[in-house]
């Protein structure tokens, strides 16, 4: 019986033959490359659903006035022409409002990044109850709509002669994303070691050489991530530059300055268009350049060191 018993094990652990393992092996190959597939199919649907409407847009945007509501509807103009944003140059003021924008917004990302990032090393270097309770204070103002403090803030700025200009909207700008890029800067630099800046202390670097040229390279992955999503949020802002200046206008507003051609009932669908793609476009080119420094502060910031 044991014999019998060691027969049976001997023949259930017996190897397969060539023929089922090369069946076996072409069916796991199959599994991956049908998954593979599967992977790329859904990669190009979401591209599409997210790409789609940003060709419209363009599409809409050099397409003739006449021709936006042709029926069947063409996915690609017969007579593309730059009319639009010749327009927009000419009797929209579109490069001042250019101007004003990158001045703004650029302002708005230094000054917003060199800010947070001081504050966030202090939040996160040094404990106290004070500390404590400025964080919490800071992070209850995210919590504050913008419409609630408009009128004071407005008079405020009417008061010390702020409003309508560069400095005050820069101000205004920055006020309302430090929290959010503290908040995201403090959670990154609490993941990085404090024996990191002690071996640096050792070998003699003061505290702006480690700010630089330890810190803030650890860093670049956040500062990457939190510079995109102020930029976008910066470049859509609609409520901020509508209510604190009169003469500067930035692209976010300038669709509410389009001119109505025909009679007050007409859109202009192709100046709207130009306009919605002049405010697309820099984020696309912003989001292209700084791709992989924000995919590895995104993935950073879902790894706990």
């Amino acid at each position: 019986m044991l014999q019998e018993g060691y027969k049976n094990q001997v023949s259930v652990e017996r190897p397969l033959s060539k023929p089922a393992q090369n069946k076996s092996m072409l069916s796991r190959k199959f599994k991956k490359q049908l998954l593979h597939g599967f992977k790329w199919i859904l990669a190009l649907i979401v591209a599409f659903i997210i790409l789609f409407p940003i060709w419209w847009i363009f599409e809409s945007s050099i397409t003739p006035a006449g021709e936006l509501f042709k029926k069947p509807i063409q996915y690609f103009p017969e007579h593309p022409t730059l009319a639009s944003y010749d327009y927009l140059i000419q009797f929209v003021g579109l490069l001042p409002k250019i101007k004003d924008t990158l001045i703004i917004v650029g302002s708005t990302l230094v000054v917003s990044t060199v800010v947070s990032i001081m504050a966030a090393y202090g939040f996160a270097r040094f404990r106290s109850k004070w500390l404590a309770f400025a964080v919490s204070l800071l992070l209850g103002s995210m919590l504050i709509p913008e419409v609630v403090t408009a009128r004071p803030l407005y008079e405020f700025l009417q008061t010390v002669g702020l409003y309508d200009t560069y400095p005050g909207l820069i101000i205004v700008y920055t006020s309302g994303i430090l929290p959010f890029t503290i908040l995201i800067l403090q959670n990154f630099l609490r993941d990085i070691p404090t024996s990191i800046e002690e071996a640096a202390a050792i070998d003699g670097c003061g505290f702006f050489q480690t700010m630089f040229y330890v810190i803030l390279p650890l860093l670049r992955p956040a500062i990457a991530t939190v510079c995109i999503v102020n930029f976008i949020s910066c470049l859509n802002n609609f409520f901020t530059p509508l209510f604190y200046s009169n003469g500067i206008s930035v692209l976010a507003t300038a669709i509410t300055q389009l001119p109505l051609r025909d009679n007050m009932y007409s859109i202009p669908w192709d100046l709207v268009s130009a306009m919605g793609f002049l405010i697309i476009l820099p984020i696309i080119i912003f989001v292209s350049i700084f791709q992989k420094q924000i995919m590895e502060g995104i993935i950073s910031g879902g790894i706990k060191g």
